[in-house]
């Protein structure tokens, strides 16, 4: 009828390419937003949905991504739902993305829900980039200090020790607190390997602990109780918190489903 002569004939959804050794296997904030505006965009100008898929994964540079939505693709041309497509790749749409997708496949308003979710999506992206950059000075000179006491403690704490030695024929004429600092200065020195194997273990025992339900709830107590970093976290949270409930009920979750989707992802 439309005078077109067929060339090439394939299936669909059967040259999914799996992911390489060595290729990133995450999706950051911003290759999502990315993907959500244009997207949005795609559906508004009254793109088919699947062609629209198509096309976002042929022209995604993170591989790992282009397969995650060439997945979904597949799965919609086999009749699933963009929502149920999108559940069944956690890695990257996670369920406050999917059930906003659901409410907006339900009210007909899909390029809508992506275009809030973009905006969504970038305001966090902004916000963790504004907190990053209000803790990259106080981190830079603890570092800094930590550097410059330990180069004091193994390089030159012994060479006054040397000093001292010479002059006082001992260590006997020191005064305490200096005595104290040159015998730190000697545990440092001769066990430094020591203190990186306790150091190590002692961050790998507080990463195991926090992943459990426990170690969770008491490490995020008394961070919010620590005086300076409390009340930032505090904020951030809460802000986190408002900005995820109203974009859930703008979209028309309703209130207890945003309320429990919220708490999830928070």
């Amino acid at each position: 009828r439309e005078q077109i002569s067929i060339t090439n004939v394939r299936e669909k959804g059967r040259e999914i390419a799996l992911p390489k050794l060595g290729m990133k296997k995450s999706v950051n904030a911003k290759e999502l937003a990315v993907f959500t505006k244009q997207f949005s965009v795609m559906i508004d100008a009254g793109l088919p949905l699947v062609q629209c898929l198509d096309i976002l994964a042929a022209q995604q540079p993170n591989k790992f991504f282009a397969q995650a939505i060439s997945s979904v693709q597949a799965d919609v041309e086999a009749g699933s739902t963009l929502a149920a497509a999108m559940e069944k790749q956690p890695k990257v749409f996670d369920r406050l993305y999917t059930n906003m997708v659901a409410a907006g496949e339900t009210g007909g308003i899909l390029d809508n829900i992506l275009q809030r979710l973009s905006v969504y999506i970038e305001k966090a992206v902004k916000l963790k980039s504004d907190i990053k950059g209000a803790m990259t000075y106080p981190i830079i000179v603890v570092v800094i200090a930590i550097i410059v006491i330990s180069v004091i403690m193994i390089v030159v704490i012994p060479s006054f020790t040397k000093i001292f030695k010479e002059l006082l024929g001992g260590d006997e004429g020191l005064p305490v607190p200096t005595q104290i600092v040159v015998n730190i200065s000697h545990f440092m020195v001769g066990y430094w390997w020591l203190i990186a194997i306790v150091i190590g273990v002692i961050s790998y025992a507080i990463k195991m602990y926090y992943a459990t339900p426990k170690g969770n709830w008491n490490i995020d107590k008394m961070m919010l109780k620590a005086p300076i970093l409390g009340p930032v976290i505090k904020k951030v949270a809460v802000a986190r918190f408002a900005r995820t409930l109203s974009t859930l009920l703008a979209s028309g979750v309703a209130i207890l489903e945003a309320l429990d989707i919220t708490a999830r992802t928070s």
